[in-house]
């Protein structure tokens, strides 16, 4: 995730302050001074830091905190409450009209940031909400715009208007509305032209655009990997064509994370949705708490629940984990585990959501275990192994290895690594049940409002 490096810095520095007992202003205002260096160095915006450091040293040098039970884990809370005004405090959601009316939304931003892949990303999540989207290609000036639009639109099974006959990006959105109308679509998604630097010509077009239709949302669609950068992109759009909110793609990125806490602060407008992946439902809803809890290394159980609730099958789940448990675990339930979390976005996604886990399983363990890159050759060696050999692993010696890699066309080594990821796997696996129960993690979601099934293990 895109905040990795601040993560790990700032766990550091709390774990410094919990390990002191009680606390003087002195250590209090030293483990700001890091927290101030961990966050101008993920790239979060200076006058931000400044005030955002001030307000959470002003309340953490307080008497409540000096003279508590716990001061070290008291400064964690305010960091956090404070993380979480800092991007909005309550999630912000787009508007939407009434179902009976055509809701037209206007996406902007620089080329590269992923703007019509996340057009179509939005249209499926609100297709998910009731809405019936109609995706408009207004970019006519970059090469094979139109035809990616109609591409990925086709692919996630939602309808596209495309003109390619000289009209203007404004008579082509007025086009798009009418179409709607005609059609029974109630949401009319514009994906405009972007350029590589901010110009007139671009801000005059999409200004062109608001006064043809009546544009419900204009939303900025801006590359987190660009840093503060981003932040500068989304205050000069919103004080030359205005927009409603912003959604920061590549969020899962190597990306210092600071255009998430500073675009909030610096323009007033919210963070909607967050992009996590490639995949068309790599789209987030932006909660500021959940982001600040990820951030903090406490996990993000909400979303957990969310993505295994939609993603994996309770009985399988159920099976996987009794079988985990009775030291039953063979490859055939390995393959099985790894679809399933491949589908909610890889084991690493997971435990970088799970509470407790930040500093119990290295970085290496978790690419180890998982890697989707390589689900093709691990696929092909567990089908070259006989029913016993994937029951019973163990029982795969030298000459059997031998005759997997010949099956599946691969060197004795990947088989080798494949089986050292399966220990590995199953180790973790075992320590998120550790963490995660009494009665399994199947217990703990499903004791969680009742909205969760489980993770597959």
């Amino acid at each position: 995730m895109a905040f990795d490096s601040l993560s790990e810095k700032l766990q550091n520095v709390f774990k410094s302050l919990r390990g002191k007992g009680l606390l003087t202003e002195d250590d209090v205002r030293a483990g700001m001074k890091e927290v101030k260096m961990a966050l101008l160095e993920a790239d979060v915006n200076f006058k931000v830091v400044k005030s955002f450091i001030r307000d959470a040293t002003d309340r953490a040098i307080g008497q409540d905190v000096m003279k508590g039970l716990n001061p070290g884990q008291m400064v964690v809370k305010i960091v956090n409450e404070e993380l979480v005004e800092l991007m909005g405090g309550e999630p912000s959601k787009i508007k939407l009209l009434p179902a009976s009316e055509v809701t037209v939304v206007m996406m902007m931003g620089l080329q590269g940031a992923g703007k019509t892949t996340t057009t179509v990303k939005l249209a499926k999540l609100l297709e998910k909400e009731g809405r019936h989207p109609l995706l408009a290609a207004c970019d006519v000036y970059r090469p094979a715009a139109m035809e990616q639009l109609r591409v990925n639109a086709s692919k996630a099974d939602i309808s596209a208007y495309i003109r390619e006959d000289g009209v203007s990006p404004a008579d082509i959105a007025k086009g798009a509305v009418e179409e709607a109308s005609k059609t029974g679509k109630n949401l009319v998604i514009l994906d405009t032209a972007g350029r590589l630097q901010i110009d007139d010509e671009m801000m005059d077009e999409l200004i062109a655009i608001k006064e043809a239709v009546n544009v419900t949302d204009a939303i900025l669609v801006v590359d987190a990997m660009t840093g503060q950068e981003a932040v500068n992109v989304a205050k000069t759009f919103d004080e030359k064509v205005g927009i409603d909110g912003v959604i920061l793609t590549k969020l899962d990125g190597d990306a210092r994370g600071g255009a998430a806490l500073s675009v909030r602060a610096v323009t007033g407008r919210p963070v909607l949705y967050a992009g996590m992946g490639e995949k068309v439902s790599d789209l987030e809803i932006f909660y500021p708490d959940r982001m600040a809890s990820r951030i903090l290394g406490m996990g993000d159980v909400m979303t957990l629940i969310e993505k295994a609730s939609e993603a994996i099958d309770e009985e399988k789940a159920t099976q996987l984990e009794q079988k985990l448990l009775k030291t039953q675990f063979g490859f055939d339930d390995f393959l099985e585990s790894m679809n399933q979390m491949k589908q909610m976005g890889g084991l690493s996604s997971i435990l970088s959501m799970m509470p407790g886990l930040g500093g119990g399983v290295s970085a290496d363990q978790i690419e180890q275990a998982m890697d989707d890159k390589k689900m093709a050759h691990i696929e092909a060696i567990i089908q070259s192994m006989t029913p016993k050999e994937r029951s019973s692993p163990d029982i795969i010696n030298p000459s059997r290895k031998k005759r997997i890699a010949d099956g599946a066309g691969v060197q004795v080594a990947e088989v080798n690594r494949l089986i050292k990821q399966f220990d590995q796997m199953k180790k973790v696996m075992k320590k998120v049940n550790s963490k995660g129960r009494r009665g399994g993690l199947m217990s703990m979601f499903s004791g969680m409002g009742g909205r969760g099934k489980g993770l597959p293990f």
